[in-house]
């Protein structure tokens, strides 16, 4: 390697070790006040899916445009572990990068389990590999949950009561997903499970209110 390499990569890297505090400075000017931690529904193509977009739009209404996004990453196809550790990851490591930033975590339909999976789960099993560490509900300031089929078994509150005063779980109508009295009426009632009936009835907007109030 020659001498001028030598010294070009240290020209790079040294300003870099001599002054930590300016790496931490600047690392913390880029961390958002709130962040939304979203995961959508089966079979939406890569993001947010409409009723996560919905939902941060509305929340960046009420509570300005500084309000993050991060979009879980996982196939959206039956993969609701492969989404947990995704959310559990960027969880984690929001909480050790920054740690002023109130979370809200939030899904729909499959995106909803997901996030279930990670509140309810204080430990790994079978492929889900990343539970939150203990602690980690201090920096989640409100979880917000649309179409969530895991509440036929039990709601989030239920199995992880720190989550109790704030968190929002809705099921549109005769959603046949998360409506325990629409078991047998999945055709019937489909149209209430896909994302626009989320939107149009009011009730995205009505969780980025509860939200909101808890920012």
């Amino acid at each position: 390697m020659s001498a001028a390499l030598i010294t070009a990569l240290t020209a790079v890297v040294v300003p870099m070790t001599v002054a930590p505090s300016m790496i931490g400075a600047a690392k913390a000017a880029t961390c958002p006040p709130a962040e939304v931690v979203f995961a959508r529904g089966r079979m939406e193509p890569p993001g947010p899916g409409q009723v996560g977009a919905a939902f941060v739009n509305a929340l960046r209404t009420l509570r300005g445009p500084n309000v993050a996004l991060y979009s879980v990453r996982y196939p959206a196809d039956t993969q609701a572990d492969v989404a947990a550790n995704d959310m559990s990851r960027h969880v984690q490591w929001m909480t050790r990068n920054c740690p002023n930033t109130r979370l809200i975590l939030g899904g729909y339909s499959l995106g909803a389990v997901a996030t279930d999976l990670i509140l309810a789960m204080p430990i790994s099993a079978f492929t889900f590999n990343s539970p939150l560490p203990k602690g980690t509900d201090r920096h989640v300031a409100a979880v917000a949950l649309f179409g969530n089929g895991a509440n036929w078994a039990a709601p989030i509150t239920l199995l992880n009561p720190a989550y109790q005063n704030r968190t929002i779980d809705l099921c549109h109508s005769d959603d046949p997903i998360c409506n325990p009295s629409s078991p047998y009426k999945w055709q019937a009632g489909w149209q209430d499970h896909l994302a626009p009936g989320y939107i149009r009835s009011g009730m995205v907007a009505q969780a980025a209110r509860f939200v909101s109030a808890r920012l």
